[in-house]
């Protein structure tokens, strides 16, 4: 079986160092907020060029720690709206949510799957105070144009860039477009911690540390609470970890954009619809997704000539349960995306066989 994602094989490249960094946190004796989590988040901020960087649980957190400081900060308040793409993981929508925000659903772009830029300025209106978009799939939104709606606006973008780990445009990364972004280092992900982990990163000051003070039981000194905070930091371990990983981080993306480069340029069956992307750099490829009308009798055909895959995602965000308010929202570019997406191996461990193997039985469908 060709696996969707080799994650043990992936983290075996690194054991030894893995360990060892491991071992550095335990004889330490200091298990929160130590040393491991400070440097993390020095070397995450420079990575994506940003001045401050604040380790949090994981990547709904980020987000969600994010809109609550700037309602604390009084920069936007409950009941405000927050432009969001329909199509993307309901963690993005949760967040809003979750501080009584309220989404404002945008169709996506069908070729490249994240927000369309034509539509944002439709859906603004006088109780419009953010955009949030998601880099889906790996590659980078239209950022400049999104950038300059929200000057125009005057609207604070967050984005959403638990995906995107190194994806850039015009030589800006992910996480350093917006006012802040959000980003997820679950194991899956290209830059995967061995358990949850987030981070948010901003240019702003204040943001950074009403966020770090918010996840810290709202406290900014010791016994001393300025808000009604959540415990939300990142474990010492996990950023250990992270820190080893994080050298591989563009080596493993080139790796990614290599086996894209194959598929888009083999794959010839007119029964798939490959993604489309403007720059390399881009795209990091977290996945690789296609679309194709028949998608679980194409699934069951890869699955029975050995290739796993996965749905990313079966059911939109406002079709959710969670969400029966919004079940009667008619979005039909989301609604066809969920049901034709399939998503293709692209870890960094697949071999050039195996490559060539999928594409093999892809072409012969």
């Amino acid at each position: 079986m060709i696996k969707f994602l080799d994650l043990k094989g992936a983290n075996a490249q690194y054991r030894e160092e893995i360990i060892q960094a491991c071992e550095k946190v335990i004889d330490s004796g200091w298990y929160i907020h130590g040393i491991e989590c400070k440097e993390f988040e020095k070397e995450f901020s420079k990575y994506c060029g940003t001045k401050y960087s604040i380790g949090v649980a994981n990547g709904l957190d980020a987000l969600t720690l994010t809109l609550r400081a700037w309602i604390e900060l009084g920069r936007i308040s409950k009941g405000d709206e927050v432009i969001v793409p329909a199509n993307t993981y309901i963690a993005s929508i949760l967040a809003i949510t979750e501080n009584q925000l309220i989404p404002i659903f945008v169709e996506p772009d069908s070729r490249t799957y994240n927000i369309d830029i034509n539509k944002i300025k439709k859906a603004i209106t006088r109780k419009t105070k953010v955009i949030l978009p998601v880099h889906l799939y790996g590659q980078l939104a239209d950022m400049p144009s999104i950038v300059d709606i929200a000057k125009q606006y005057d609207l604070l973008v967050l984005e959403d860039s638990a995906q995107a780990h190194g994806a850039s445009l015009n030589s800006v990364k992910a996480g350093n477009w917006g006012d802040a972004s959000g980003f997820s280092f679950y194991p899956g992900k290209n830059l995967g911690a061995l358990g949850d982990a987030g981070m948010v990163t901003t240019n702003d000051k204040e943001l950074s540390e009403a966020i770090r003070s918010i996840a810290n039981y709202g406290s900014c000194k010791k016994y001393e609470n300025i808000y009604q905070g959540v415990n939300s930091r990142l474990d010492e371990m996990q950023a250990a970890i992270l820190r080893v990983k994080l050298k591989f981080l563009d080596e493993e993306i080139t790796k990614r954009r290599a086996i894209a480069d194959i598929y888009i340029n083999k794959i010839v069956n007119p029964i798939v619809r490959l993604p489309v992307w403007s720059q390399r750099q881009q795209h990091v490829f977290h996945l690789f997704t296609i679309q194709t009308e028949n998608r679980d009798k194409f699934q069951e055909y890869l699955e029975k000539h050995g290739i796993q895959t996965l749905i990313h995602y079966p059911i939109a965000p406002h079709k959710q349960k969670a969400y029966q308010e919004w079940n009667s929202l008619l979005l039909p570019i989301t609604e066809s995306i969920h049901r034709k997406t399939l998503s293709l191996p692209i870890g960094p461990m697949l071999e050039s066989d195996e490559i060539e193997e999928v594409v093999r039985i892809i072409n012969k469908f």
